[in-house]
């Protein structure tokens, strides 16, 4: 696959760097630039970074930082049996528990609730830092929904961490699954109060929780662009004389 000219390689993580360094330097060269084209298109483009993610998988499958990439590459493909294996294939390397939620979460997506449920409990879970242990919250709860245990979902999020004023990088997903959960199970009032938390804490827009509160707040939001089109003369034959609030709601 191609890679940009401004891609160098030396953009990826000083550790990862160093791991790279039992390769020979050419190939660790070639290695770093996929490894650092996974990084950039993940987000934007996860079936690009997945292609890339390949690449340095075949060149280089006996480095951890490789598996573990490739790992993230297939979760956001949703490929959760080959993401569970490279994180699995990732951890006998390191021997680190970090990816726990994460081989947790792909056990959902297989549709092994029970399973995630199992590794909510087990030792390696003491062993996460306290983001890893929020993390795996947020697993166990998705995983007693997929059961259909709603009222369980809303007590495992009920922690410390939900109830801290400190915002954290996860206190915005922790409530916006939190408001989920409670919306789900009928609870609007609480479910609005903790979409309106979710989104004081939102800071770089990772949730939509804006969108849900305004949803619940009846607010409906309309594709102005759509509209305009609509509005002007000569416009194609067989259109509707839908009405602005038919426009598309976000």
């Amino acid at each position: 696959m191609p890679i940009p000219e401004d891609v160098t390689g030396d953009e990826i993580d000083k550790d990862v760097r160093q791991e790279l360094q039992s390769l020979p330097k050419t190939l660790a060269e070639d290695v770093a630039k996929n490894l650092v084209m996974v990084a950039r298109l993940i987000d934007e483009d996860p079936e690009g970074a997945y292609g890339y993610s390949k690449v340095a998988l075949r060149l280089a499958s006996r480095v951890a930082a490789v598996r573990e990439a490739a790992g993230f590459a297939a979760y956001a493909t949703q490929k959760y049996s080959e993401a569970l294996a490279e994180f699995r294939a990732a951890r006998r390397m390191t021997g680190t528990v970090e990816l726990w939620p994460l081989m947790a979460d792909c056990e959902r997506g297989l549709g092994r609730p029970e399973k995630a449920l199992d590794m909510a409990g087990a030792p390696e879970v003491h062993k996460l830092d306290k983001a890893g242990q929020v993390e795996m919250r947020l697993v166990a709860a998705g995983a007693r929904r997929d059961m259909g245990q709603l009222d369980a979902a809303i007590v495992t999020l009920q922690s410390p961490e939900l109830a801290s004023n400190s915002v954290q990088p996860w206190t915005a997903r922790l409530r916006y699954a939190y408001a989920d959960a409670l919306l789900a199970a009928g609870r609007e009032r609480e479910a609005r109060e903790w979409f309106a938390k979710a989104v004081e804490a939102d800071r770089d827009g990772s949730t939509d929780a804006s969108d849900r509160l305004a949803e619940l707040d009846g607010v409906e939001f309309v594709d102005a662009l759509a509209e305009d089109a609509a509005d002007e003369p000569g416009e194609a034959a067989g259109s509707t004389d839908a009405s602005p609030e038919d426009g598309d709601k976000h």
